[in-house]
């Protein structure tokens, strides 16, 4: 008797900052492996989704919104690592904002999608819960006349609705070959990097319009005892000292309201108790140091296209 045929590829996903991309991948894969927050670029790194579906595995690539880069080392890193997963893939979803439309960024990402030939795109418009259908309807039109995609899905990440319809759809376009992860396997990320992230959104949660984008969070220990706990120590960067004072909060309030807000979201995920002990450290310039960011796998390499984004 021979085995059945195995499908796997890779499927990544691209748009806009704040179009929906971590909670799509989210939704798809039915846990929390991408952090999410209303702040642009929240996402700095590839995330790898990993679903099964019947005889097919997908792989997943959530990659950082795609905007025009600054002379910042850091966000050049940002658009060549989103520009690098759309190349290794066997299909493109192009998550939209329904309730933007034809925005300036994603006209520009379109006009650069159509100088990339042999990709295969499907349209996903997210968010449709917030917009009226004529205009959806006419969004759609308006997008599938501009550009030529294989499918259009209408979806709503946050509430799971139509996202299980792409997972069905992308199953049947993944090429013959064995599974590349284990069928049980959700992400690649290290929970070490994923803790890290986790503090990160909530940083930007909680104080979203005091802090800029310049802010980083590291695992620096990860300790693991015998009644199955672990101790995280987490060093949060800054760029300045007013920063740290808004960090930390009166006696310490703040940055203790981060902690809990980490660790109970930790402890759901790993189902098991965690300690949690964050510092802050004010160090200037920390994105144009390229060992800050290589542990999510950016490269300082810089894509001589993504000024031209």
């Amino acid at each position: 008797m021979t085995d059945p045929k195995t499908y796997c590829g890779f499927c990544t996903i691209i748009g806009a900052p704040n179009a929906g991309k971590s909670t799509l991948i989210n939704s798809i894969v039915g846990e929390k492996i991408s952090i999410v927050s209303s702040k642009v670029q929240t996402t700095r790194t590839r995330v790898l989704g990993i679903v099964v579906q019947d005889n097919a595995q997908i792989i997943f690539v959530d990659t950082p919104g795609l905007f025009k880069p600054g002379n910042d080392r850091m966000e050049k890193a940002i658009v060549a690592a989103a520009w690098q997963g759309l190349a290794e893939s066997d299909l493109v979803l192009f998550v939209v904002d329904s309730t933007k439309g034809m925005s300036r960024p994603v006209r520009t990402i379109m006009d650069r999608l159509k100088n990339v030939h042999g990709k295969k795109y499907i349209l996903v418009l997210n968010k449709v819960d917030d917009i009226a259908r004529p205009k959806l309807l006419e969004l759609t039109t308006i997008m599938n006349q501009a550009m030529e995609f294989e499918a259009t899905f209408m979806v709503s990440a946050r509430n799971n609705d139509g996202v299980s319809d792409i997972v069905k759809y992308v199953a049947k376009r993944m090429p013959e070959g064995p599974f590349h992860y284990p069928e049980d396997q959700m992400s690649d990320m290290p929970l070490r990097l994923l803790a890290a992230e986790i503090t990160r959104e909530k940083l930007f949660r909680a104080i979203h319009d005091e802090i800029p984008y310049d802010i980083t969070v590291e695992t620096e220990n990860w300790e693991e005892f015998d009644d199955g706990s672990v101790k995280i120590d987490q060093v949060i960067y800054v760029a300045r000292e007013g920063q740290k004072k808004i960090v930390l909060g009166k006696g310490g309030e703040m940055i203790g309201k981060i902690g809990q807000q980490s660790r109970v979201e930790l402890e759901e995920i790993m189902g098991r108790r965690a300690h949690i002990k964050l510092f802050v450290k004010v160090r200037e310039n920390w994105s144009e140091d390229s060992e800050r960011y290589e542990v999510w796998g950016l490269s300082h390499s810089e894509d001589p296209k993504a000024d031209k984004f």
